[in-house]
């Protein structure tokens, strides 16, 4: 019988808004490699991997053959290096609007909580925002062979959870997220504007509640 069981939320966006840290970390290593983004571009590398978003910021340059794997490597982990730094402020007063007490209706209707996040830093960020508690599930990114908008982080997180994927319903702010979702056979709930898909749109984390998850499971 299909019920509501587990919630999944991605990070970025949704729990916190580390986008801004990726973009100026994003934003440096390609004038480093002499590459011009905006935040126009930035928005493109919304919930996808860091390597697929590095392969896309050489593209834009025209220096993906520029490039061994290897060097490669090295320019990720460059970026990430500088994204680590720039989190060591971030802090609980960085949890997006109304998130600590939607997670804490959540937990008190019994229903399970996962996230589903392609940052490999994702354990750190939690720890910093003091939310490692209210989660169940932490989809390991160093395991997900396959970036958004695959389904596999959902469905490894419902496994994680033990719920069926249709039992679950995920909150994304990134089109491709939208669409994991979707994949995984949840209901999605995005949160923005300019998401096509969703069941349900919100404009930002203020809106999202316990009351509003239940209404989209039952659509």
């Amino acid at each position: 019988m299909k019920q509501l069981e587990a919630v999944i939320f991605d990070l970025d966006g949704v729990i916190t808004d580390s986008a801004h840290f990726h973009y100026l970390a994003w934003k440096q290593l390609a004038a480093d490699v002499d590459i011009e983004i905006d935040e126009a571009f930035n928005e493109t590398l919304k919930g996808i991997s860091r390597m697929d978003s590095l392969d896309l910021i050489l593209a834009k340059g025209g220096r993906e053959n520029d490039f061994t794997l290897e060097q490669k490597e090295e320019l990720a982990a460059k970026k990430n290096a500088h994204y680590v730094e720039l989190l060591k402020d971030l802090s609980p007063a960085d949890i997006l609007p109304g998130i600590e007490s939607l997670l804490e209706a959540i937990r008190s209707a019994g229903l399970k909580i996962a996230l589903a996040s392609v940052s490999k830093n994702a354990p750190m960020v939690l720890s910093a925002l003091g939310l490692t508690a209210n989660f169940d599930y932490l989809a390991d990114a160093a395991k997900i062979t396959r970036s958004k908008p695959d389904p596999e982080i959902f469905l490894v997180a419902a496994a994680g959870l033990d719920v069926e994927p249709a039992n679950a319903v995920g909150i994304e702010d990134a089109q491709a997220g939208v669409e994991a979702i979707k994949s995984a056979g949840m209901k999605a709930i995005g949160v923005g504007t300019g998401l096509v898909g969703t069941d349900e749109l919100v404009s930002d984390t203020s809106k999202l509640s316990l009351a509003l998850i239940q209404k989209v499971f039952q659509m």
